[in-house]
C-alpha cells in the first residue's frame, strides 16, 4: 500500500469515528427524576352533600424541569371505619393500588372544568355514607404516561352537615355592615344538633360572583361586624353553619343580603363666620370646616325673626360668598358644611351673624 492510500485510509477511519463520536449520547436519564413531583397541598374538607377536595398542579418534574406537554390529574379514594391509619398509597402500573379513582382531569388543552389558575377543586358525592371515613390522594400524569408519586393523603370522616343558618339582618354603618342570624333548626339529616356550632361569613361585590369567606365566628356567636368596607358601595353577605363534632362539616350558606354601607357622620362646623353689610348687599368670610371630604358650603338667611333659608352655595376651597340685591333689613346669618357622600351629610350650623342693611 502506497503511503497516499494509507494515509486515505487514515483519514476515513478518523470521519467514521467522529461521527460516531457525534452520535453519541450521555448517561440514560434515571426515570423518576423526569417524571411530575408530587401534588403537596391535597385538602379535603366536607361539606353539605360531599366532601371538597382540592390541591395543585405540580407544574414541574422531579427534577425541576418543567412540564411542557402536561397529561392528566387523577384523584382516587378509599373508605373505612375510621380506626387506625388509613391505607397506605402507594403507585403500581400508573394506578393507586387498593384506591377507587374518583375523577380524571385532563390538564392539556381544552382542560378540565374544574381546573382554575392551576388549581383543581372538586367536590366528592359518589355513595358517601355518614360515620365512614374517606381518605384521598392524587397524582398527576405527564402526556408521555408518566406518573407522579402519590400526593400525601388527605382524610375526613363523612357527617351530617347543619341546615343553613335563618334570618340574616344587615345594618349599615359607615364603612360598616353589622350581621346578625338565628341558627338552623337541624342537621340535613333530620336530626337534632347536639354539637356546637361555629358560622363562617361569606361576601361578595357583586351579586353574581363566587362570596369568598371573610370570618369565622367563635363556638355559639351569631353576630359579627365587617369594618374597612367602602362608602356607597353595595357588598352580598351569606352565613353558613360549621358542625364541630368528632369531625367537621359545612353546611350551605343561607340566602345571600345585599347591603350598602353609608357615611352618616356629618362634616364639623364652620367656625368664625363673619359679616360686612353695604347697601343692597352683605360680604360674608368663614373658616372652613376641617373634613376632608366638604364639598359644599350653604349659606342661609333669616330675616328678623323669621325661619332661616337656603340662599346659596360655593365649593371649596372657597370661603366667601356674597348676597347681592339684599333689601334694606335686618338679617341673620349662618354657614354648614355638606359632605361628598351618597346622604350628603350636613353639619350643625355656624355661629351666626346678624346685620343690618341700609
Amino acid at each position: 500500500m502506497s503511503a497516499r492510500h494509507r494515509r486515505a485510509v487514515i483519514a476515513a477511519a478518523l470521519a467514521v469515528i467522529a461521527l460516531a463520536a457525534c452520535g453519541r449520547r450521555g448517561p440514560p436519564v434515571p426515570p423518576e427524576t423526569v417524571r411530575p413531583q408530587a401534588v403537596s397541598d391535597l385538602t379535603a374538607v366536607a361539606r353539605q352533600g360531599g366532601v371538597e377536595v382540592s390541591w395543585t398542579v405540580p407544574p414541574r418534574r422531579v427534577n425541576n424541569s418543567r412540564i411542557i406537554e402536561p397529561g392528566y390529574a387523577r384523584l382516587y379514594r378509599v373508605d373505612d371505619a375510621g380506626t387506625g391509619e388509613p391505607r397506605a398509597a402507594m403507585v403500581r402500573n400508573d394506578r393507586v393500588a387498593g384506591y377507587t379513582e374518583v375523577a380524571t382531569f385532563p390538564l392539556h388543552e381544552p382542560p378540565s372544568s374544574y381546573l382554575r389558575g392551576g388549581r383543581i377543586t372538586y367536590i366528592d358525592r359518589r355513595g358517601l355514607v355518614y360515620g365512614r371515613r374517606y381518605t384521598y390522594v392524587a397524582t398527576t400524569t405527564d402526556a408521555q404516561g408518566r406518573t407522579s408519586a402519590p400526593s400525601a393523603r388527605a382524610s375526613i370522616t363523612y357527617i351530617a352537615a347543619p341546615e343553613r343558618p335563618q334570618a340574616l339582618q344587615i345594618e349599615a354603618g359607615d364603612r360598616t355592615a353589622r350581621l346578625q342570624w338565628q341558627p338552623p333548626a337541624k342537621l340535613v339529616d333530620g336530626t337534632a344538633i347536639t354539637d356546637p356550632l361555629v358560622y363562617e361569613v361569606l361576601r361578595a361585590a357583586d351579586p353574581a360572583a363566587e362570596p369568598s369567606v371573610i370570618a369565622r365566628t367563635a363556638a355559639g356567636i351569631r353576630a359579627f361586624e365587617d369594618h374597612g368596607l367602602e362608602n356607597d358601595r353595595t357588598y352580598y353577605y351569606a352565613v353558613r353553619a360549621i358542625r364541630s363534632a368528632a369531625a367537621s362539616v359545612a353546611g350551605e350558606p343561607g340566602e345571600r343580603v345585599a347591603v350598602t354601607p353609608r357615611k352618616t357622620t356629618p362634616p364639623e362646623p364652620v367656625k368664625d363666620l363673619a359679616a360686612v353689610p353695604s347697601r343692597g348687599e352683605v360680604r360674608l368670610s368663614w373658616r372652613p370646616s376641617p373634613g376632608a371630604d366638604v364639598a359644599t358650603y350653604i349659606v342661609y338667611r333669616a330675616a328678623r325673626g323669621g325661619t332661616p333659608m337656603r340662599i346659596g352655595a360655593v365649593r371649596p376651597p372657597t370661603t366667601t360668598y356674597i348676597d347681592r340685591d339684599v333689601p334694606p333689613g335686618t338679617y341673620r346669618y349662618t354657614v354648614t358644611a355638606q359632605d361628598a357622600s351618597a346622604r350628603a351629610n350636613e353639619s350643625g350650623p355656624s355661629n351666626e351673624v346678624t346685620v343690618t342693611v341700609p
